[in-house]
């Protein structure tokens, strides 16, 4: 069993729904990302996504972005977020999913990314911007190195679209919870839950929910009809407010316990 499939088995076993932490990679800096990860970690993160900063992050809102523009400024290349990997792995068995596009994949090699990430501690992949038709050219790869992929579904899916495209993935599926971009949103789609139902009745496999989902109630709300809740932008959010500071970790992680305390499904 992949360390994705244990931890939402674990969280399942616990009467919670997995909590999700995405930060990007190199935002501040490499250095903090490992130390992020860990504080993340302790606050309850079941499974960590780690965004590969990109030039055009088009799936991403403005957090993201420049979340993005300020890893890459301070010299985040995928090789050095895999070695980023490495060092969180020599602590830690945090379930470890890379949020990236195609593009760096491409660049580096696609058979020579899912050995690197595989042997750095990598356990599942995320590609925003590659729809199930187009995961020929990858999954291969990734399925011989023994990673995940996971995939991604949308309100706009029905039935027979989510069907087609968790047949390509493994460790969860994730559904992003309205159509957009990355960002906080002050309320959640009124067709969320119709729309987990869907995603349980389409594929074997976990369904964590995404996109926009930034207090602890919202957490709670999707815990009570997902398997897994995915929190990005806010954590972003709130490493940028906080800056390169040497208690940055301890702040993300003071900020991120009620976000994990929230996906308990007990009274």
């Amino acid at each position: 069993m992949s360390r994705i499939a244990d931890a939402f088995k674990t969280a399942r076993r616990e009467g919670r729904a997995a909590f999700v932490p995405y930060i990007t990679a190199g935002d501040p800096s490499l250095e903090r990302t490992v130390e992020i990860a860990a504080a993340l970690e302790r606050a309850g993160a079941d499974v960590l996504e780690l965004g590969v900063p990109f030039s055009d992050p088009m799936a991403d809102g403005p957090t993201n972005q420049r979340a993005a523009e300020r890893a890459l400024a301070v010299g985040t290349t995928l090789k050095r977020v895999l070695e980023a990997v490495r060092e969180i792995r020599e602590r830690s068995q945090l379930a470890i999913v890379l949020f990236t596009y195609a593009n760096p994949v491409v660049r580096f090699g696609i058979e020579r990314f899912a050995e690197h990430a595989a042997a750095s501690g990598v356990d599942g992949v995320l590609f925003t911007d590659v729809p199930a038709e187009e995961m020929i050219g990858f999954r291969p790869s990734l399925k011989a190195a023994d990673l995940d992929a996971i995939m991604l579904v949308t309100p706009t899916s029905d039935r027979a679209r989510m069907k087609a495209t968790a047949r390509f993935g493994g460790g969860f599926l994730y559904l992003v919870s309205r159509t957009g971009v990355t960002g906080a949103q002050r309320d959640l789609d009124r067709e969320l839950e119709t729309n987990v139902h869907t995603a349980r009745k389409a594929s074997r496999l976990p369904v964590a929910v995404g996109f926009g989902i930034s207090t602890p109630d919202q957490v709670a709300r999707v815990a009570a009809i997902a398997d897994g809740v995915v929190v990005g932008s806010t954590i972003v959010n709130q490493i940028a407010e906080e800056g390169d500071t040497e208690e940055l970790a301890a702040r993300v992680e003071a900020f991120a316990l009620p976000l994990s305390q929230a996906c308990s499904r007990k009274s």
